[in-house]
């Protein structure tokens, strides 16, 4: 499987035509950076991130005619470095390496135990999900470019423009307060009994592309919890008389 940097340095190979997408990379790290960056994030940077991060800490796309969302993803910094995210019930170490100008966010979910950097999830306010887009930097690339072209499919623009509606929609994948109880996989058996049958739980321990949840099912200020770092998440349910009085609040 190719690195970051591999994928980086080929697709910046010259197009042939006007037409084409052009890269345009954005400063490597300095030394500096690289402190404050070690100093923010949970994990060790890995060793392919630190390659990338010297040639280059991101890109710009270049191009008239861009589709779909990547008419506004044109700029991506992998390094995620002075950026602010919040959800922290359900990302504790968000870095945010990309942006549809409309508020919602690409962000890396990074672990103390992290050995990539990755995974990368898209977190959408308007409907309120985060979706599972990419296991990697190097793969979120690919597809970035992969999209930027006619006729602009990708997985960034079935997430973007598909998946993040779907999720909200049919709310796949909810596992119950009873059947997480009774379960015999530990780690959902004992994140039920910290909380009580007000939740509802999701796993993406294992995730593929378009997995997610609809972390404001109930509303912007739905309670979300996060099973420690690992990535079994829950949200609490409201009944329809605590709706209706959010509503007047």
């Amino acid at each position: 499987m190719a690195t970051a940097l591999e994928v980086l340095k080929r697709l910046q190979l010259p197009f042939a035509g006007e037409d084409k997408v052009r890269l345009e990379l954005l400063p490597p790290l300095s030394e500096d950076e690289f402190r404050r960056l070690e100093a923010q994030v949970p994990c060790p940077i890995p060793e392919e991130a630190r390659d990338l991060f010297r040639y280059a800490r991101g890109f710009k796309l270049l191009h008239p005619l861009l589709h779909g969302a990547h008419r506004r993803l044109s700029s991506v910094d992998l390094t995620g470095l002075d950026t602010e995210f919040g959800l922290e019930q359900v990302f504790p170490h968000a870095y945010s390496i990309a942006d549809d100008g409309c508020g919602n966010f690409w962000v890396l979910d990074l672990t103390h135990d992290a050995k990539l950097w990755g995974p990368i999830f898209y977190a959408c306010h308007d409907p309120g999900v985060v979706v599972y887009q990419a296991p990697s930097v190097a793969h979120f690339i690919e597809e970035v470019l992969r999209g930027s072209e006619p006729p602009g499919r990708s997985e960034i623009h079935e997430v973007h423009e598909e998946l993040t509606t779907r999720i909200w929609l049919e709310n796949p994948g909810v596992v119950t307060f009873e059947q997480c109880a009774d379960s015999h996989d530990e780690d959902l058996k004992i994140f039920a009994q910290s909380l009580d049958a007000s939740y509802e739980f999701i796993d993406l321990r294992a995730p593929k592309l378009g997995d997610g949840f609809t972390w404001a099912r109930y509303g912007p200020w739905t309670v979300n919890k996060r099973f420690g770092e690992k990535r079994l998440f829950a949200y609490k349910k409201k009944t329809k008389w605590e709706r209706f009085k959010q509503l007047w609040k």
